[in-house]
């Protein structure tokens, strides 16, 4: 008695790929790039997704300028070179919030599991949003500098490009964080309120608005591990000397880290969603 063994049949085109087949690396880029453009897509039709990158930097630095301006560096023209910076690093970091509420945002409302029957690569939808989300981090820092433009702020043009670049990546690191809570929260709500909690000490406790040097010893301890400190230190630098110090390779290193931790536990945890 023989078996005769017949190699199955390709599918059909237009069929559906089975969870087994495998989707190349080439067209998992391709699909991240179509599903971030379904993002910004979303920005275009809800312009008040932008509300948090288009107000908030001017508001902030309007205020936060002329609040303390005086107070800190005597006058508001001198407390820009340190306020920018500052503003640009927490409006961009608290930005990369909105990555994880609007990815638990989708997941409740069904948008992916209708990914699932698509014949896409699974992970696509979850890294073409934190694509997208890079456009949103790039507006913030925009609008920030124009503001500081406007108000006087002269920094130095190359160190300007390189500060936001820093700060993009750096976010986008960030936003590992909030997708992997995004992910496993309950509710999008439950993803805003871990981010504040967190975000809220980072931003405010650190060189963003005022010296190290005015805290009390306690806090400047906490100041000098905080790797947001590292970033507003890092911007500084470059915005206003062009120089690239320590604190700017700190903050890659910290970016790096983020991701090699958050990446792989974000994607573990959505695939098994997915």
């Amino acid at each position: 008695m023989t078996t005769t063994l017949t190699a199955p049949a390709p599918p059909a085109a237009g069929a559906i790929p089975r969870q087994a087949d495998r989707i190349g690396l080439r067209r998992t880029v391709e699909n991240t790039l179509t599903m971030a453009y379904r993002g910004l897509l979303k920005i275009k039709h809800n312009p008040e997704q932008l509300f948090d990158v288009v107000i908030q930097p001017v508001i902030f630095t309007l205020m936060f300028t002329y609040i303390f301006g005086g107070a800190i560096s005597g006058d508001v023209h001198s407390y820009l070179p340190v306020i920018i910076p500052g503003i640009l690093v927490q409006t961009v970091v608290m930005t990369s919030v909105v990555t994880g509420v609007q990815l638990k945002e989708d997941m409740e409302k069904g948008v992916f599991d209708r990914f699932k029957s698509l014949p896409i690569a699974r992970i696509s939808a979850l890294s073409g949003a934190l694509t997208a989300d890079m456009v949103r981090y790039g507006i913030a820092s925009i609008l920030t500098l124009v503001m500081g433009l406007i108000m006087g702020f002269r920094p130095d043009p190359a160190g300007v490009v390189a500060a936001i670049l820093l700060v993009v990546v750096c976010s986008f690191a960030t936003s590992w964080i909030w997708a992997f809570f995004g992910v496993i929260a309950n509710k999008a709500a439950a993803v805003q309120g871990y981010s504040m909690m967190v975000m809220f000490p980072l931003t405010f406790a650190s060189p963003a608005f005022v010296p190290k040097e005015t805290m009390p010893g306690w806090l400047q301890a906490f100041i000098d591990i905080n790797p947001v400190s590292h970033l507003v230190w890092a911007c500084r630098d470059l915005m206003n000397n062009g120089h690239v110090g320590m604190h700017v390779v700190w903050s890659l290193v910290g970016a790096a880290v983020i991701i090699a931790v958050f990446a792989p536990l974000t994607v573990r945890a959505y695939m098994r969603r997915a």
